[in-house]
């Protein structure tokens, strides 16, 4: 499901075009908007965080009975978006780390696998979720069902924090972050991270996010954050739902984020229509 009926009609009629370590394939799907959609027995929502609540509001005729909505976007508070419209039950949230890059109109590029951690943001839907989890494996997307799937999705806005801002700001991939600043400018976000969060009760690992990091650092050199992708194109990012989301909740708390802030300010100050 789109809002761009020319896209549409290309997906519609040549498939989606999709390029991973083995080779080229097309897959073949039925492209709509969102009122054409038939009923289902899963969402999923991808749209970009600024996007989440017009787009779920868009599918609100998919709610009745047990349709379930899944969020594995970037940020923090797409869950409760989703809740405005879905039964808190029949929400799901998680996060993913396949690396991807989209080749408009409709290729797209996998580079290397990934996984997904999922859970339900309601204690009435673990059953839910533990299906949601089968129905991925089943295409292999690698998929976990994680009860703590809050401190997962902290984590990831943590490193999408550190990296993707960075990133933007210096109009670089990932591999260009790779030097002593880089590393210790994405150390302190995520130190900034995980003491917001602490104060919400959510436990976050530290030693796994700066494993992660170099991780990326050192096998994604070429990819290019979703964020850096929007700029490029002259779109707005997501800055406001990830760092800006991150200081919004360390000043609700009283302590201090500085240079997640500072990156959250440097991003906005490139934002389309912003000079």
């Amino acid at each position: 499901m789109d809002v761009d009926r020319k896209r549409l009609s290309i997906v519609a009629a040549e498939g989606i075009h999709l390029h991973d370590e083995t080779g080229e394939h097309v897959v073949k799907v039925k492209a709509c908007t969102a009122e054409d959609a038939d009923p289902a027995d899963l969402v999923l929502l991808f749209t970009k965080a600024m996007h989440s609540r017009s787009a779920i509001a868009s599918v609100a005729h998919l709610a009745k009975g047990s349709c379930c909505a899944l969020t594995l976007q970037n940020g923090l508070c797409n869950a409760e978006a989703i809740a405005e419209v879905f039964s808190p039950a029949n929400v799901l949230a998680g996060v993913t780390d396949w690396p991807a890059d989209f080749a408009p109109p409709n290729g797209v590029a996998a580079h290397g696998t990934g996984h997904v951690w999922l859970g339900a943001f309601d204690p009435a839907g673990e059953t839910t979720a533990q299906s949601a989890v089968e129905l991925l494996n089943a295409a292999h997307m690698g998929a976990q069902h994680d009860p703590q799937v809050l401190a997962a999705i902290w984590e990831k806005a943590a490193f999408n924090a550190a990296l993707n801002a960075l990133s933007t700001i210096l109009n670089l991939p990932v591999g260009g972050l790779d030097t002593p600043e880089g590393r210790s400018i994405a150390g302190a976000v995520i130190d900034e991270t995980i003491a917001v969060a602490a104060t919400k009760g959510i436990a976050m690992d530290r030693v796994r996010l700066l494993a992660k990091t170099d991780f990326a650092l050192a096998n994604h050199k070429a990819h290019k954050p979703s964020m850096l992708q929007d700029r490029q194109a002259g779109r707005p990012t997501e800055i406001d739902a990830i760092n800006g989301e991150i200081v919004k909740a360390a000043k609700a708390a009283g302590i201090a984020a500085p240079v997640t802030s500072t990156l959250a300010a440097l991003v906005r100050m490139g934002e389309p229509g912003r000079n």
